[in-house]
């Protein structure tokens, strides 16, 4: 079995934005659509810190589909398109099969994980960009983070991994002992989005 998932260490995240960039570019996400977006703890605003001078802080996390071990949205999907797959523990959406209900979003405990096309998907600019592999954006569809899985089917990491300048981002096979993300988990104090409901992230977060 293989459960892959990611590591991230929030004490050397920056704040920098690249992963969301990296994700954008590979996947071809269409206008105002981020599957990865990076928010600022504590603060009101992007990049404003929490807390009164002089004691500040400045603080980022990067949210993107959990990939759960347990996900809400596989069990309420009536036609099979949100489902985990078997071989890596990957939760995948089958646009071909999302009829739009949105109940996937509904029970997804993670806000703005997903987004919907409620029309036919725009673009900056007029040709497509990033991985050929990439499935076609459609209207009518819930989309979210696949942990590029065009990329993990040859072999490589999610796109997010290679431009992140802070060397934040750790990716693995949890299900396999010896692995950096599994090292990680075990040496590291850790937290989890949410654990309360049950759903059991794949993405973990160094503090």
């Amino acid at each position: 079995m293989t459960r892959y998932g990611m590591v991230v260490d929030t004490a050397r995240c920056i704040g920098c934005m690249n992963c969301s960039v990296a994700c954008k570019q590979e996947n071809n996400l269409p206008k105002d659509v981020w599957w990865n977006r990076v928010l600022t703890i504590g603060g009101e605003d992007i990049d404003t810190p929490d807390g009164d001078f002089p004691n500040n802080t400045l603080d980022f996390i990067s949210i993107n589909c959990q990939h759960c071990e347990n996900p809400a949205c596989v069990k309420v999907c009536p036609v099979g398109a949100t489902y985990k797959d078997p071989e890596t523990g990957i939760v995948r959406q089958d646009y071909d099969k999302c009829i739009g209900c949105r109940m996937c979003m509904a029970a997804c405990p993670y806000t703005g994980v997903r987004s919907f096309n409620w029309e036919e998907p725009k673009y900056h600019i007029d040709i497509a960009t990033g991985d050929a592999d990439v499935p076609k954006h459609q209207k009518h569809v819930v989309e979210k983070c696949t942990f590029c899985y065009q990329r993990i089917a040859r072999g490589e990491e999610p796109a997010c991994m290679e431009l992140c300048i802070g060397r934040a981002r750790f990716w693995g096979d949890f299900d396999d002992p010896n692995s950096e993300v599994s090292k990680l988990i075990r040496e590291r104090e850790y937290q989890q989005l949410l654990p309360e409901q049950g759903t059991k992230p794949s993405v973990y977060y160094l503090v």
